[in-house]
């Protein structure tokens, strides 16, 4: 099990079993050296009762060990390890309120005869768990499960189903039967005694959401972010090894490179890649955006050929099925990365804390923005109306599924519904028609409904959804696994829970004002490069697989989604997917998403269930 986790760690290995009365509990790890690259931060990690097995940063650790040195505790390591595993011995679970990092950990107490699993405020790492038949399975990445003899690999259709909505699986469910992600802020606490499993929350975002919102003025807001920012990035560079910045030429990943290249005498590495399709490409605004700031800049312009050289991998780094547009340049990025730093940082969250993504004013606009007795006579009158027998629109992108949406947008009246529809790639009718058995509904954050009541804006109640679901489980699983494929570790200086829970009391009239998203990121970003160079349409940092798919890499969807493979796998209706797949091909306005999204699943499928 340990050893299917070699890319996440090919520095180091360790091992260990335990055999108290009432189980038996083994442990491993494979360790990626960013801090103290000597022997003494070899894991399992020992102090008194106490065995940790740890995975990511905690970039604060010198703080910590210091208030640990003033009660009397002795270091031999200069490892993080150590000081989370003191900072439990001392302070039990509340030194995780201590920590400014990522991470996921296992914690044995020989002692008490208890198992702690934990992970980071945030999600940016994973931890996924089985529980079944008294037996209970942790790892970083579900390939690991496979190789042991207990582990039953079922599929969960509902989990398949809200793979193909949203394309990604939301947490706490996994593509297999009684497996879980653990959630973020969450810690997992098993007694081998008594067997019993419990889950306990130390951080929720939704609390930093329900806070007065702040009566600073803008320009005391804008100040403080950016000093929050700036804290934030610095720690993300504390390493032993060399560390580059993805750069992809918004907002975000400028915001990155501008802060530490001004506080380095040195140029930093960043890293971008590029399409050789221009309605895509942002390599050359992110190069002009590089030389303004003086960073060692590396760029990679890909074609069709490097994402087929890829896709029958993308299984193997993606162990659940898993279909952002954008895994193809995020781990192509990382392998031009890899090549000559060993941590590279990442600029997600910007969208989800600042207000970026138009989603956003999309869900507050079709809702709070129309009186309610007219979208309820909108909604019942398109309840009456066909939507592929209106001529003209008929024919326009994806028209069916968008109509459909806007029906149950306008029966909901509410923002959060709003939002929860306008992520989805399929909606409830058309899951009908592309699976082979009707699915039940699992409960998911874009059901919070109650939970969001008091939260302190209406545009703050969407971040807060969009954290607890886009943010985890779509964009910090992209960059965790691409990473970690090629052995780099991917930090996240955006979410930083200082900077988090400071935004979180920011009001919409900051976030998007006149008409501008993300006005604060951007105030705050033109500090350090001219407005000239940034202000243009945004690009989203996908690959242009719709144009491939239908040229230099068709004979792959003609395979995959052909009736007799789509058999093999047994749960996609090959008699709906066939009409959809051939309109697509013959350039009709059909959503690739959704053909994408079923593409993935049977080369997921063929992988790790059986081949296709």
């Amino acid at each position: 099990m340990t050893d299917a986790l070699l890319h996440r760690g090919p520095d180091d290995a360790g091992y260990e079993v335990f055999l108290p009365k009432v189980a038996t509990v083994g442990l491993g790890q494979r360790r990626l050296s960013i801090l103290d690259l000597s022997a003494s931060g070899h894991q399992p990690m020992h102090f008194g009762s106490y065995t940790l097995i740890f995975n990511g940063e905690i970039y604060n650790y010198r703080e910590i060990r210091q208030e640990l040195l003033a009660l009397g505790y002795k270091f031999y390591s200069g490892s993080d390890t150590e000081v989370l595993l003191k900072g439990f011995h001392c302070w039990q679970e509340k030194v995780l309120d201590k920590c400014i990092g990522m991470f996921a950990f296992a914690l044995y107490d020989e002692q008490r005869e208890e198992l702690l699993l934990g992970r980071d405020r945030a999600g940016v790492k994973p931890l996924y768990y089985a529980w079944d038949n008294n037996i209970l399975l942790f790892a970083s990445e579900l390939k690991s499960f496979h190789h042991h003899p207990c582990f039953k690999n079922d599929i969960d259709t509902n989990s398949l189903s809200l793979f193909l909505q949203y394309s990604y699986i939301p947490a706490p469910y996994t593509i297999f039967k009684n497996t879980w992600k653990l959630l973020p802020g969450h810690l997992l606490k098993l007694q081998l005694a008594t067997r019993t499993v419990t889950t306990h929350e130390y951080w929720n975002v939704l609390d930093a959401y329900r806070q007065p919102l702040t009566g600073l003025s803008e320009a005391e807001i804008i100040d403080e972010t950016e000093k929050l920012m700036q804290s934030a990035y610095r720690y993300r560079m504390v390493s032993d090894v060399p560390v580059g910045v993805f750069l992809s030429g918004g907002y975000d990943s400028s915001s990155v490179a501008a802060i530490l290249q001004a506080d380095s005498t040195s140029k930093i590495k960043t890293f971008t890649i590029g399409y050789k399709e221009a309605q895509w490409d942002e390599s050359k605004e992110a190069a002009a955006i590089a030389r303004h700031l003086g960073t060692d800049h590396n760029e990679w312009i890909i074609g069709p050929n490097d994402a087929a050289e890829i896709l029958h991998n993308l299984p193997e780094v993606y162990d659940e099925p898993f279909a952002d547009n954008s895994t193809v340049p995020t781990t192509l990025v990382s392998r031009l990365a890899s090549k000559q730093v060993k941590v590279a940082l990442s600029a997600d969250g910007g969208d989800e804390i600042f207000a970026g993504y138009s989603k956003f004013a999309q869900s507050l606009k079709y809702t709070n923005g129309i009186p309610a007795p007219v979208q309820f006579l909108l909604s019942k009158t398109m309840d009456l109306i066909n939507p592929e027998r209106i001529p003209y629109f008929n024919k326009q992108y994806n028209f069916s599924t968008r109509y459909e949406k806007m029906k149950l947008i306008w029966q909901s009246g509410k923002p959060e519904a709003a939002m929860k529809y306008i992520s989805q790639h399929l909606t409830d009718r058309e899951l009908k028609q592309y699976l082979q058995q009707t699915p039940d509904r699992y409960k998911t954050a874009f059901d919070l409904n109650g939970e969001l009541q008091t939260v302190n804006d209406p545009l703050n109640k969407l971040l807060a959804m969009d954290y607890k679901t886009f943010l985890v489980d779509n964009n910090l699983t992209k960059v965790d696994r691409a990473t970690m494929s090629v052995s780099i570790e991917g930090r996240e200086p955006m979410l930083d829970h200082r900077l988090v829970e400071f935004l979180a009391k920011v009001p919409q009239s900051l976030k998007r004002k006149d008409g501008v998203n993300k006005y604060i990121l951007k105030t705050i970003v033109h500090r350090y490069i001219p407005a000239s160079l940034m202000d243009r349409p945004k690009k989203p940092f996908i690959a242009p697989l719709q144009v491939w798919f239908r040229d230099a890499l068709s004979e792959q969807m003609r395979y995959y989604l052909s009736p007799e493979k789509l058999a093999q796998s047994g749960l996609l209706n090959a008699a709906s997917i066939q009409p959809l797949l051939n309109c697509y091909l013959k350039g009709e306005k059909v959503n690739h998403q959704k053909l994408w999204n079923m593409l993935v699943f049977q080369l997921w499928f063929s992988r790790w269930i059986a081949p296709l």
